[in-house]
């Protein structure tokens, strides 16, 4: 077992599927000889050549209508995005095509495909490169929304997704592209998509987080326990859609107090549908109101300003004080 980091694990991930199965393929700006813009995809034209490893156009919609007639064909493309704040380019071809086409055939023409994207703030990065739009996905029937959070559930989920036959949207929280390590087994290790993972059980609060923000969310459960005693559930969602409300309303019901985290904006946002699917599951439990602490509904700022966009370790204390105070 090696530790592994995020990038590391994701690769590790598309190399023993496109091992196992000869019908995936990798296509997308730079995947190939450059080994992607991150090197997520290093050294997988080495061993699968450029006929499965695919250097595309700077083309975003091209990469996805491509992929989605390949999908049709029998393939298993993983197309990727090089930022999602680039995918809007191609969100036609996702929309009206790729989540659609087994629903407009009768079951006919499944889409098994994967669009990888990084996405989040945090890195200093330049307009389009910080967004954190999942709700757009999140949103459109006949796709599933996939975020890990750990070396581990990325190289887990990415399998999955790979072998799902529906189209998977699979977003890369790139601020813990090489955070941190964390063992990752060579054996096979699927995690289910539409089920969260509870990270910490706790009795005094239920904290909702997902990708770069859970660890944030973890640092102010540390804070909380040490300073005032609290204990908290901590949900990691993994998958945004579909949603597991069963598990969140299962927890919400047993502390009576809950906060979500997402870096995503304030409105209409992942963390406002956790909010009503509470409201419908566990209403009558709940001590306080949910309290989300999420991005504001600015586009992300620059460089100096952009670490006061994200919620951070004292709105998250904050926040949740401001709950059990109720």
């Amino acid at each position: 077992m090696s530790e592994l980091t995020m990038v590391q694990a994701i690769n590790l991930a598309m190399r023993q599927e496109m091992d196992r199965d000869e019908s995936v393929v990798l296509i997308g700006e730079d995947v190939g000889v450059d080994g992607g813009i991150f090197r997520v995809t290093e050294g997988l034209l080495d061993r699968f050549g450029e006929e499965r490893v695919i250097d595309s156009p700077l083309a975003e919609s091209a990469i996805v209508g491509v992929s989605i007639g390949m999908a049709i064909a029998g393939l298993k493309p993983i197309a990727e995005m090089q930022f999602s704040g680039f995918s809007y380019f191609a969100f036609h071809q996702i929309e009206c095509h790729a989540a659609r086409m087994r629903w407009r055939s009768q079951g006919r023409y499944p889409v098994p495909m994967v669009v990888r994207m990084p996405y989040g703030a945090g890195v200093r990065a330049l307009e389009h490169h910080s967004e954190s739009r999942e709700a757009y996905y999140a949103h459109t029937p006949g796709l599933k929304m996939v975020i890990p959070s750990t070396p581990r559930t990325a190289r887990a989920l990415l399998v999955s997704a790979i072998r799902d036959p529906d189209p998977v949207i699979f977003f890369e929280p790139k601020l813990i592209y090489r955070a941190f390590r964390e063992e990752v087994s060579e054996e096979e290790d699927v995690l289910p998509i539409g089920r969260p993972r509870v990270v910490r059980e706790g009795g005094d609060v239920t904290l909702i987080s997902y990708g770069a923000m859970l660890h944030r969310t973890i640092d102010a459960a540390d804070r909380l326990r040490d300073q005032d005693g609290v204990h908290a559930d901590i949900i990691d969602l993994l998958t945004i859609a579909p949603l597991d409300e069963r598990a969140l309303a299962e927890s919400a019901r047993k502390t009576g107090r809950v906060v979500i985290v997402n870096e995503a904006p304030r409105s209409f946002g992942p963390a406002a549908e956790i909010v009503a699917r509470l409201v419908e599951k566990a209403f009558l439990y709940l001590e306080a109101p949910v309290k989300r602490i999420t991005g504001y509904d600015v586009p992300v700022p620059y460089l100096a300003r952009e670490q006061a966009y994200l919620p951070d370790v004292d709105r998250i204390v904050a926040g949740v004080r401001e709950t059990l105070e109720f």
